[in-house]
């Protein structure tokens, strides 16, 4: 689920590139943000009212984490490559798998992990868009605090209603600092652009994240994520002909190892499940929850 999750986001971002000329950064991440709320909210049908004020805040909080990933790195992609940004988004769910690691072998992925980013990103050169590399670190930040907030929300919260309620409050966050720059130009046929993107990015992969890490712990999850950066890179190169030097193409080994390795140790153990189908939370371990 891990994997198909990070395959659809980077699609999503390559064809959300593909289209920056017509509807630019701005559109790219409101439409989307846009329609997978409303996607969510009519299939889904969020009942807040169920849920515990502490996990209902939890689903805010996610949402407005959510809309913050989408419109950073939208306009981290519109300055530097595809792979790089991914690379340096990467370090956000590296920070989680580190601080969250509860033995020293599972400490060495993340390690071999920031080997491959640093080949990736190359960040001795100069030739790196600073504002953009700015733009993913701050993306970064928000990737590791939507990591640990998902598998918040979806050990407390049954099914996808955790999503029916953070998606739609991302769409709100999303128009109140990008709708007013995009709605006046908006076209019937941006409008179904976005509804493309919407699905391959955030709807399919969110949702797949979301059951992912009812079976993951954060720290391998995190380090997992370490394949991104690899999709990103060969994405590229095969749809945006983004050709990668030699020092790239070895950071790829290192991070494909790296989550191979997570992907081995990752498994939550049975007593950290996810709810029951009543919704009744069987998670008691405070390590695997948000403050």
């Amino acid at each position: 689920m891990a994997l198909a999750s990070m395959f659809c986001v980077q699609l999503g971002v390559v064809a959300a590139f593909s289209v920056f000329d017509q509807i630019g950064p701005d559109g790219a991440a409101w439409l989307r943000l846009s329609w997978a709320g409303l996607i969510f909210l009519v299939l889904v049908r969020p009942r807040p009212r169920q849920l515990a004020r502490r996990d209902l805040l939890a689903c805010l909080a996610l949402g407005v984490v959510t809309a913050f990933i989408t419109i950073l790195f939208m306009y981290a992609v519109e300055r530097i490559p595809v792979g790089t940004a991914s690379a340096l988004e990467f370090l956000g769910p590296l920070g989680v798998a580190v601080l969250r690691s509860r033995n020293r072998r599972a400490a060495l992925w993340p390690v071999l992990a920031l080997i491959g980013v640093l080949m990736l990103t190359e960040p001795w050169r100069s030739t790196v868009d600073p504002i953009g590399v700015a733009y993913a670190l701050g993306a970064a930040a928000c990737w590791a605090m939507y990591i640990l907030l998902t598998q918040r929300v979806g050990d407390a919260v049954s099914g996808m209603q955790g999503l029916a309620i953070s998606m739609p409050v991302a769409a709100v966050v999303a128009t109140a600092v990008l709708g007013g720059s995009v709605i006046p130009d908006l076209t019937w046929q941006h409008a179904l652009i976005g509804l493309g993107l919407a699905i391959l990015l955030p709807v399919i992969p969110f949702a797949l994240e979301m059951m992912a890490l009812r079976r993951m712990t954060t720290a391998s999850f995190g380090t997992l994520m370490a394949l991104e950066p690899a999709m990103a890179l060969l994405l590229g190169l095969v749809i945006l002909s983004q050709q990668p030097g030699v020092l790239p193409v070895i950071g790829i080994l290192f991070v494909v190892a790296a989550g191979i390795g997570a992907e081995r140790t990752g498994a939550r153990d049975e007593d950290r499940a996810p709810p029951d189908p009543d919704g009744e939370h069987r998670d008691t371990d405070p390590g695997y929850v948000v403050p």
